[in-house]
């Protein structure tokens, strides 16, 4: 005789359940407990209102919530987009609809608040395509031996001073940089009051036997102007053959390329070191062409920023088109069926861009998935038409629609949420 399961409702998060709640997700992600000063920042940034509860009666088993983002689209426009985090279920609850059940609510709500985009970083990426969701960014992890790549610095416009700082003390002026460079390459996030502490969190007990986090600046030697930044950690190891050590790199930024390779240049020369790790820089970062040894950089890629288009028209005429585009999409979207149909998308490089409804014959197709995931410029359409994932109805539509979809740039995400 089968028993019942008690039915699954998901609900919105009251402020005094967060602890439980948080619970729940730290569980539903293996249960190892994060640092007392991460946990609290978390529940700092917490937006309560924008949060579910997943419940079997009144037990929470599950849960998801939404950052109010501003992320940066080809164009130099930065959108506000609902940052979905925190999602998760309780292994005992799996397999009974609550994920879906998550995913509708969250989605019904975003296109309530009038958020064209939602975004997420997933800890599995199959899991979110059946929703629409697309993966919109990748990022390089490197790793280069020190002594065996040196970092060419191009013409200076000036003379730039390295100091070292607590890079707490600095953050303001920090800030203040990362800032500016945002809108110069899609996938970056503009971070609201409280999110400047997450570029500096440095719980001892994340750290891996590195050191606390290091930021060295990089200033005008006349003005005192800052330029660029970089934090790191080392860890100090010794072998038979003497100094083994690993420096970690956070971030670096800079608004100049040769400040930007000046900074690099100093990473790779830290004393009592033999390898420099950086686990996410742009996949066409500069330092690919400013390094002495490409073959010595070893990088790796990985997926990052998973985007979804909640309402389609609004998101594909709030960004720019490198190319002039007039095409008929016909776009399949069973999880948001208010995006489906065809959809009439026309821009010049640098004008505004239009999208509306059209009877008109189909010219590509393809699902929302696949528009996320060229959303802000990188892939192809070409490519993803290739892998039997667009479909060019009309000859000759499909080389154009790519050519118009791609950024200068590839989108990065500079940090996850």
């Amino acid at each position: 005789m089968t028993t019942r399961q008690p039915e699954l409702t998901v609900r919105p998060l009251r402020a005094e359940e967060w602890e439980p709640w948080y619970g729940t997700v730290d569980v539903a992600f293996g249960g190892t407990p994060e640092p007392p000063e991460e946990r609290a920042l978390w529940r700092e940034l917490t937006e309560v209102e924008r949060s579910l509860a997943i419940c079997e009666g009144d037990r929470i088993v599950g849960g998801g919530g939404i950052f109010s983002l501003r992320l940066a689209v080809p164009g130099g426009a930065v959108l506000p987009v609902a940052g979905v985090t925190m999602v998760g279920v309780l292994p005992t609850h799996r397999r009974r609809g609550a994920l879906t059940a998550l995913m509708r609510r969250q989605l019904d709500d975003v296109r309530a608040a009038g958020e064209a985009v939602a975004a997420l970083t997933a800890s599995e990426p199959a899991i979110y395509g059946r929703f629409g969701y697309g993966a919109a960014t990748r990022k390089a992890a490197v790793s280069l031996l020190r002594g065996r790549v040196r970092v060419r610095v191009p013409e200076q416009r000036g003379e730039v001073v390295l100091r070292l700082a607590d890079p707490v003390a600095e953050l303001p002026r920090c800030e203040e940089l990362y800032a500016r460079l945002v809108a110069g390459r899609p996938g970056g996030l503009a971070r609201r009051p409280g999110w400047e502490k997450v570029a500096v969190l440095d719980a001892p007990e994340s750290r891996g036997g590195f050191s606390p986090l290091q930021c060295v600046l990089a200033e005008d030697a006349a003005s005192g102007e800052l330029l660029g930044y970089a934090r790191y950690a080392v860890k100090g190891e010794f072998d038979e053959r003497g100094a083994a050590g690993t420096v970690r790199v956070r971030a670096v930024q800079a608004e100049q390329p040769w400040v930007y390779a000046r900074l690099w240049e100093f990473l790779l020369d830290l004393d009592l070191t033999v390898r420099v790790e950086a686990g996410s820089l742009p996949v066409d970062d500069p330092l690919l062409h400013l390094v002495s040894d490409v073959r010595h950089l070893t990088p790796r890629l990985v997926d990052a920023l998973y985007v979804r288009l909640v309402d389609l028209p609004a998101a594909l005429t709030a960004r720019a088109y490198a190319a002039p585009v007039d095409v008929v999409l016909e776009v399949a979207d069973a999880f948001c069926p208010w995006n489906a149909g065809r959809w009439r998308l026309t821009a010049a490089p640098g004008g505004p861009a239009s999208c509306v409804r059209t009877g008109d014959p189909a010219e590509l197709e393809l699902d929302v998935r696949e528009l996320g995931s060229v959303y802000l410029g990188g892939g192809s359409l070409a490519a993803l038409a290739a892998a039997g994932l667009v479909r060019e109805v009309r000859p000759g539509a499909l080389e154009p629609a790519a050519a118009a979809f791609r950024s200068a740039l590839e989108p990065w995400l500079p940090h996850g949420f």
